[in-house]
């Protein structure tokens, strides 16, 4: 066999089931002409592709003359060893059969060069006076896994925490970077013998100390600057001067505020900062609108670090105390990395970072109320198939196709026609109609048997399918998913 020339374009052979034939030769009608291969359809006698196996695949696919390679659906089961006697490379493709562009490199994916970042994330465990050892040592690596580069310690105001020393040294020993979190002289010194290496924070009460540091514990930590009233820039000059005269290394921090209480002057500071101090590295702490605001950490985290990106601050001080940012070190992490691409390449940021997209999906698939009911008039089997979309959940199998949005009415209606429904169909039912409402409610994708795309919240849903085929059905009658090629 001879392979594709500039002249003889590659012919790939795409297999598929019955139900999915027609969605397929649409999809790659216009695919085709534009990654440049000429496409031919293998329909096997099975109904829903999604119950191919690579054993059956090698034992009913008659593979015509010039092919190249076969591309079948990405739910075929089983190893790979039967289909080499089909004597032509054979890949899975994707489990969604309108995600064959991104398969072939013509979707809305990622840069290859996309994913730099120059923003470095600090994660405060707060009140870390109050946390055993332990409990320390298990969140510090939990932040260092989600993203966090350094491990800031919280200390609480009014007093000295003796075990400080102890917990930077638990730290430090895990190979975890560690920063301090307090005004106490004390309390810093103790940080900073134990292998601290950056102190928040600096500003005229506790200047006089500071100035000591590097003759004590040599050139090894910086310090954060902050102004002695946080709605101004008092005090700030003089202490940022003092402790350079000291030789002590400095970020600026001029205080973000809260939503309320000065924040669009606050962030006037940092751009007023920057301008009086060109080359000077700074800090902004985002808490006070990620903790302080009734809103999804997210959207906060990724225009916040837009902002840093774009005025050099090159690094951020978070914290996951309040439930709704509770994944906000996880979220900076790929915040970063899409500003930075952004920023650099002067593109917006967009269609870059899916997983940042929670609420809502990036994208609606819609295959159309006639598609659906087209689909209803070739099913003959026993089992459901369920659809959700313009509003309207969509619920059919070879005796029905009932439609509405209330999944009560629905389940009464099947049951009023389904004798022999069990507990387990009911409860499956139940379980991906609950699923369809979600994503109505919210317009989000819904395929059945397949989690709701929350993007970094995204949680796997078992992959052992409940029995769902009812005896006497036929073996090739069973599956769902309306998209899966």
């Amino acid at each position: 066999m001879t392979g594709p020339t500039a002249s003889t374009p590659e012919r790939i052979l795409f297999v598929t089931g019955k139900l999915a034939e027609p969605a397929l030769r649409r999809v790659l009608a216009e695919l085709a002409p534009r990654v440049g291969f000429v496409p031919e359809v293998a329909v096997l006698p099975i109904t829903v592709a999604a119950l191919l196996t690579t054993d059956w695949v090698a034992r009913h696919l008659r593979v015509p003359p010039g092919i190249s390679r076969i591309v079948l659906p990405g739910f075929c089961r089983g190893p790979s060893e039967p289909l080499e006697r089909l004597g032509v490379p054979v890949v899975r493709g994707p489990k969604d059969l309108r995600d064959l562009p991104e398969f072939f490199g013509k979707g809305k994916t990622a840069p290859a060069d996309y994913g730099a970042f120059d923003l470095e994330i600090i994660a405060e465990i707060n009140h870390a006076p109050s946390l055993s050892p332990e409990a320390i040592l298990a969140r510090a690596q939990q932040y260092h896994a989600d993203g966090a580069d350094v491990i800031d310690l919280g200390c609480d105001p009014g007093g000295t925490w003796t075990g400080l020393a102890e917990a930077v040294g638990l730290l430090r020993a895990a190979g975890l970077r560690v920063s301090v979190d307090s005004l106490n002289p004390d309390e810093i010194e103790a940080a900073l013998a134990a292998g601290a290496e950056l102190v928040l924070s600096v500003n005229s009460t506790n200047l006089d100390r500071a100035v000591t540091w590097p003759q004590r514990f040599g050139n090894c930590f910086e310090v954060v600057a902050i102004p002695d009233v946080p709605a101004t820039l008092a005090g700030l000059d003089r202490t940022v001067q003092t402790l350079a005269d000291a030789g002590v290394a400095v970020r600026i921090d001029p205080i973000l505020e809260p939503i309320g209480f000065g924040f669009a002057q606050s962030l006037g500071r940092y751009l007023q900062i920057r301008q009086r101090y060109p080359d000077a590295a700074m800090l902004m702490g985002v808490g006070n609108l990620t903790e302080l605001t009734d809103v999804d950490s997210a959207g906060v985290n990724v225009l916040l670090a837009g902002f840093c990106q774009e005025v050099g601050i090159r690094s951020v001080l978070t914290t996951e105390v309040i439930n709704w940012a509770r994944t906000s070190v996880r979220e900076l992490d790929l915040a970063r990395r899409l500003v930075h691409y952004a920023v650099t390449h002067h593109v917006p940021p967009k269609r870059l970072e899916p997983r940042l997209v929670q609420l809502r999906d990036p994208k609606l698939y819609q295959q159309g109320q006639a598609a659906i009911a087209e689909l209803a008039r070739h099913v003959h089997d026993r089992n459901y198939r369920i659809f959700a979309e313009a509003g309207q959940l969509h619920l059919l199998n070879g005796q029905m196709y009932l439609t509405g949005d209330n999944p009560f009415a629905l389940f009464a209606e099947v049951l009023a026609r389904d004798t022999r429904m069990d507990a387990a169909h009911a409860f499956y039912l139940g379980y991906e109609m609950a699923k369809a409402v979600v994503a109505l409610t919210l317009h989000k994708n819904y395929v059945q048997d397949q989690p709701l795309n929350w993007g970094l919240l995204t949680r796997p849903e078992p992959t052992a399918r409940p029995p769902r085929d009812y005896p006497g059905d036929s073996g090739d009658s069973g599956d769902s998913a309306p998209g899966q090629s």
